[in-house]
């Protein structure tokens, strides 16, 4: 009776493992089998499946330039603003000013950059909470952007190898090929070279990050910097989708962002963020949104839809964080 009391103990074990790692694929699979079933004419088609990953490539890359400081429990609110003005400088650096498109790609990304220098100084130097520092740094670019257009279209004609860089390479879109790709370089950071360990264990605590000779300064700016970087290549990228200049854009997608960030927490490496967990984190919100819309629910909805999700992932989020802080305590505690 022992035996297969330590045997269901154990199975239960490893089945609560595997669905805390796998959660998120799971739930995709039956998203995905749920609307197919209900829809199957409209959602299981090739042009469903590539309008989805079309519009949520931005979203991934955005949600993953949001979870590069959130490694180190730092959240960057600007990034969304971030976007919008590097998509409104591409097309009117380029359209307006006559600047090449590369130069113009080169000075989004710059400005990125520095605006996530600037956030890493305002967090580390002046010790300036990263909600309050980055809120209003993205606020002040909102009101440069809007200064900038005058609250109007920025329109012209772009050139085609500025649009190309939004096509398709063998028939798959480029953006998804970039979104794999920055997927892969952040997961190697993060999971194999020390500057990711280094946020995480900032993250964890500050403390003992400092006792171990870790400076926070400096991995919690370059952390900034990253999240910057990305944000401007994501708007660079929804420029060529566009090929308009809204100062709008991009305030829309700080909340899927910070959903599938957080979200992306409790799953692969249940209670921190990580790369793998964030992209699943999208996926799913893409299919739900996709699958709602084919069902007929109004406008709204994925609003209603995003901050339940953004709610939920945030107490699931604070609960696994716990779980495995509980589970270190414990394995620390045996002899």
């Amino acid at each position: 009776m022992s035996v297969m009391t330590t045997g269901r103990a154990d199975f239960r074990a490893t089945a609560t493992r595997f669905f805390a790692v796998w959660n998120l694929a799971i739930l995709l699979v039956i998203l995905i089998g749920v609307f197919s079933l209900l829809k199957g004419d409209t959602f299981l088609t090739a042009f469903t499946f590539q309008s989805m990953v079309n519009s949520r490539s931005i979203n991934a890359m955005v949600a993953l330039a949001v979870m590069i400081p959130l490694a180190s429990n730092n959240y960057d609110l600007s990034v969304a603003s971030i976007l919008g003005i590097a998509q409104v400088l591409a097309n009117g650096l380029i359209t307006q000013q006559g600047l090449p498109w590369q130069a113009v790609a080169i000075l989004c990304l710059a400005l990125g950059a520095f605006v996530g220098l600037i956030n890493g100084i305002l967090v580390t130097r002046a010790k300036i909470n990263s909600f309050i520092a980055t809120l209003g740094t993205g606020t002040l670019l909102l009101g440069l952007n809007q200064w900038y257009t005058g609250g109007m279209q920025v329109v012209g004609l772009l050139p085609a190898d500025f649009v190309a860089l939004s096509g398709k390479l063998a028939g798959i879109p480029l953006p998804v090929i970039y979104v794999l790709i920055i997927a892969l370089v952040l997961w190697v950071v993060f999971d194999y070279l020390p500057l990711g360990r280094y946020l995480y264990i900032i993250g964890d605590s500050p403390r003992a990050a400092e006792l171990t000779g870790i400076s926070a300064t400096t991995y919690v700016t370059l952390a900034f910097i990253a999240s910057g970087t990305l944000a401007a290549f994501a708007g660079v990228i929804l420029q060529a989708q566009l090929q308009v200049g809204q100062s709008t854009v991009g305030q829309e997608l700080m909340l899927p962002a910070f959903t599938g960030a957080l979200l992306g927490a409790t799953a692969i490496r249940p209670g921190r963020p990580n790369v793998w967990g964030t992209v699943l984190a999208v996926a799913v919100l893409a299919v739900a949104v996709a699958g709602l819309t084919q069902l007929g629910a109004p406008f709204f909805v994925e609003n209603l839809f995003n901050g339940a999700m953004l709610v939920l992932a945030v107490g699931l989020a604070g609960y696994t964080y716990r779980r495995r802080e509980q589970r270190n305590i414990a394995t620390a505690g045996k002899p």
